[in-house]
Order: structure tokens, then sequence, then C-alpha cells
């Protein structure tokens, strides 16, 4: 199967979807143990609950399951958040952390998945980044992720609904981060920005905003559109009908700014 899935739109918006995949090679998954074959940490659902929101969005979506590597990790293993707890380049636990694997994963397997794997989505995306910036002088990378509400082990208390991550204002204009931000500030949602998920590493990696490179993640707690958040991870159509909208605004906000002269190359 091939690591990554792209789909070419003519509009200045790159998705990136770097975990909504739940491929694992046999070779990988007899490795895992009972706990890790559940495959319970993917970001169940977010292509469809964004797909169609605008016609002219390229797509990067990578079809394998983060428990083989996890594509939004820096693949030289430095942690996002150092001193909290979270989930490495290939994790060892789930996000309750549970151990997922019945023996440690050595240097040379992780190695051979950052070449299998990882190198192939970040290639695909960087791709993908290059030709919308010669397009429009400007390129907006909007990575799509969603998880539990509640993980104890990653954070405390219940997450909000929305949450907006800009590495704290450093990886995209000012101008499209407060758009977004009000977006999300809608009736019947919590939000937050910069909060306990300030993006990953393709968020801090792509956001260069004087290269005319402009990242945001936006993490979805999963209560907000699945029915519930434990499996089979069935999708509600009636609370996505509700998010969706939202969604749109954003999406169509950032564009707007992206092919006016607002947001600057």
């Amino acid at each position: 199967m091939n690591p990554v899935e792209v789909t070419r739109g003519n509009g200045p918006i790159v998705l990136g979807l770097p975990h909504t995949g739940t491929h694992v090679d046999a070779a990988i998954g007899v490795l895992l143990n009972r706990n890790g074959r559940q495959l319970a940490d993917a970001d169940w659902h977010i292509d469809r609950l964004y797909s169609g929101l605008r016609t002219d969005v390229t797509t990067v979506r990578a079809t394998f399951h983060r428990y083989v590597i996890d594509a939004n990790r820096d693949p030289e293993g430095q942690s996002l958040y150092p001193g909290q707890n979270t989930t490495g380049l290939v994790p060892a636990t789930d996000f309750d952390g549970h151990p997922i694997w019945d023996r440690p994963i050595t240097e040379a397997e992780t190695q051979g998945r950052l070449a299998q794997y990882h190198a192939p989505y970040h290639s695909a995306l960087q791709a993908e980044m290059e030709r919308v910036r010669a397009r429009h002088g400007v390129a907006i990378l909007f990575d799509a992720h969603s998880i539990r509400s509640q993980i104890p082990f990653l954070f405390k208390g219940i997450l909000p609904d929305l949450n907006l991550g800009t590495n704290d204002g450093t990886s995209c204009d000012a101008t499209l981060s407060q758009a977004v931000a009000t977006a999300i500030k809608a009736p019947g949602y919590s939000s937050v920005v910069d909060g306990r998920f300030k993006g990953g590493w393709s968020t801090r990696h792509y956001g260069r905003p004087r290269e005319g490179w402009h990242a945001l993640q936006m993490e979805i707690a999963q209560s907000a559109y699945l029915e519930a958040e434990a499996p089979p991870w069935r999708y509600d159509s009636e609370k996505a009908g509700r998010l969706r909208p939202i969604l749109a605004d954003c999406m169509n906000k950032i564009n707007y700014l992206a092919t006016t002269p607002k947001v600057t190359s």
C-alpha cells in the first residue's frame, strides 16, 4: 500500500492528514501486543469530517497507522512537549500509557520505518506546499487532527472542543490565527489557542511565515463529532453536521486571507 495519498487542488490550502490511516503491514502487526492491535489512537473519520468543505483544497493523507511511525513527530526523535507525557516517533505506549508492543522496537527498525513511511509522507507534503506556494505566493498547511476529550495520561480535565495550534504564534501570520480563532468561538463549542496542543512537528516544521509557508493545527475533541470516544468509533452525522460549517468557515477565512494582500510571503 502506498504510504501517502495526494489529492491536488488549485487553492492555497494544503490539508494535512497524518493520523487517519489504519494500515499496518503484517510484518509490523505481528509485533503489536493485544492492546496495540486495537489501533485505538487514530484520528477517526477526520478525513470524512473535512471532505468537501472546499473543493480547491489539496489533501495529503498518510495511510499507515501512527503506531507504525508517527508522521507528526520529529524524525530526530525530539519531544514536542519536553517534561510532559506524550508519545514518540515510534510510540512505545498508547495514549493511556499502556505498552503496545511485545518487545521494544530497535533503532534499525525505526530507521527502516522512517524511510518507508515517514519520509514519503513528508516528501509529498513538502512537494505540495512548494507547488501551492509557486501558484499563489503563499501556502497554508491546515493540519487536521482529533483526540479523545479525556486522557489523564496526556492532560488534566476535559479538552476543549476545538484546539488551534500555532506554536505560540510562530507558525503563521497573525491574521490567519486571529481569523481561525474567531471562527472557532462558536455557540455550543469550547475553544482555545495554543493550549495543550500547540502544533505537532508538521506545524513547527512547515510553519515558516517569512518564506510564505504558514501552518496551523486543529485538534478536535472526538466527543464533538463521534457517537462515542470508544470502539467502534462511529461517526455521528448529526454532530458532524453542526461542526462542519465551523470548519468550513475556518477554511473560507484562510482562503480569503491567502488570496488577498493581507497574508504576506
